[in-house]
C-alpha cells in the first residue's frame, strides 16, 4: 500500500482461480486536496477503470485525452500515458492478462482509437449496471470479488494456439515457428491468432519484453546506493546492438530518454511490478 499525504494506492492480488484472467487490480484514491498526476508504463494489457467520485483523466502522448465518469475500456497499453486523480476521485482498476479480455468480449483490439465504453462492445448496459452497484459496496476485495462473480459467465474457453502463445516461456525459440510446426499449420496462422486473441503481435511482445528487462534492470541498480548505472551493461545485459537503439525504445514507449526515466522514475508506475 503506498501512502503519500492523502494519495493512497495499492495492488489487490487475485485468487488462483481467476490468476489466467487478470494479473491483479489497482486501487488509487485521492484525498490530498490536490490534483495528483502520475504516468502508466506500458503493460501491453488491456484495463477496464472504474471511476468513483470526480472525474478521472488519462492523457496520451499525442496529448489525447480521455474522461472517465464511471467505466472505460483502454488498451491494449504499448505506450506510456498520463492519468490525473483530481481530489476526492478514486480508480478501481482490472487488468486483464494474455488474451483474457479477448475471452470476455470476442475482440482484442479496440477500433476507437485506445479507449471505449465497455457497454458499446456488447451493446447492453450490463457495466454501467455493474458501476452502480459497485459504487454501493465498500472495500476494495469486496468490490473485486464482486467484479470476478459478474464476470464468471461471459468467460469463453480459450482457444489451443492462445494457450500455447500463452503459455511459451523459451526466450531463445521463435513462438511463431515453434506452435507452427507443433500444430501443423503455417506461420502466418499462429500470427494472424496471435493478433487476435492478444491484440498484439509477436514481434512487438518480444520488444516490449526487451525493453521492460532494461527497465528492471535501472530499477534494481537505481535502488541499490553502492552500485552505478553502467548503460553499456544494460545495453549488454538486454539485448541491444547499441545505445541508440536503447534510447528510441525509451522514447518509443515513454517518450522519455533513459536518463530522464531515471530521474522521473519516482513519478511512474510499474503495472508489471
Amino acid at each position: 500500500m503506498e501512502n503519500n499525504e492523502g494519495y493512497n494506492s495499492c495492488r489487490i492480488a487475485v485468487s488462483v482461480v481467476f490468476e489466467e484472467l487478470f494479473s491483479h487490480f489497482y486501487f488509487a484514491e485521492n484525498k490530498s486536496g490536490t490534483v495528483v498526476t502520475q504516468t502508466l508504463l506500458p503493460s501491453f494489457q488491456t484495463i477496464m477503470v472504474f471511476c468513483f467520485g470526480t472525474p478521472v483523466s488519462f492523457t496520451t502522448k499525442e496529448n489525447d485525452e480521455m474522461s472517465v465518469e464511471k467505466c472505460l475500456v483502454i488498451g491494449p497499453i504499448k505506450q506510456a500515458f498520463d492519468y490525473t486523480l483530481p481530489s476526492g476521485s478514486e480508480i478501481l482498476v482490472a487488468n486483464f492478462k494474455d488474451d483474457a479480455f479477448f475471452r470476455f468480449f470476442g475482440n482484442a483490439i479496440l477500433k476507437q482509437n485506445i479507449a471505449v465504453d465497455p457497454d458499446e462492445l456488447l451493446n447492453e448496459n450490463c457495466f454501467s449496471f455493474l458501476w452502480a452497484e459497485l459504487s454501493k459496496i465498500t472495500g476494495n476485495e469486496s468490490r473485486v470479488d464482486h467484479i470476478l462473480n459478474f464476470c464468471t459467465p461471459y468467460i469463453r474457453n480459450r482457444s489451443q494456439i492462445a494457450g500455447q502463445i500463452a503459455g511459451f516461456d523459451t526466450d531463445n525459440l521463435s513462438p511463431v515457428k515453434e506452435i507452427s510446426d507443433k500444430n501443423g499449420v503455417s506461420e502466418r496462422t499462429v500470427q494472424l491468432n496471435h493478433k487476435k486473441y492478444f491484440g498484439y503481435s509477436a514481434k512487438e511482445i518480444t520488444r516490449y519484453h526487451r525493453f521492460l528487462k532494461a527497465i528492471q534492470h535501472i530499477q534494481s541498480i537505481a535502488s541499490s546506493n553502492d552500485a552505478s548505472m553502467d548503460w553499456f551493461d544494460i545495453i549488454d545485459e538486454c539485448g541491444y546492438y547499441d545505445q541508440s537503439q536503447l534510447i528510441h525504445d525509451f522514447k518509443h514507449y515513454l517518450n522519455l530518454s533513459p536518463s530522464k526515466y531515471l530521474k522521473f522514475q519516482q513519478c511512474i508506475c510499474n503495472p508489471r511490478s
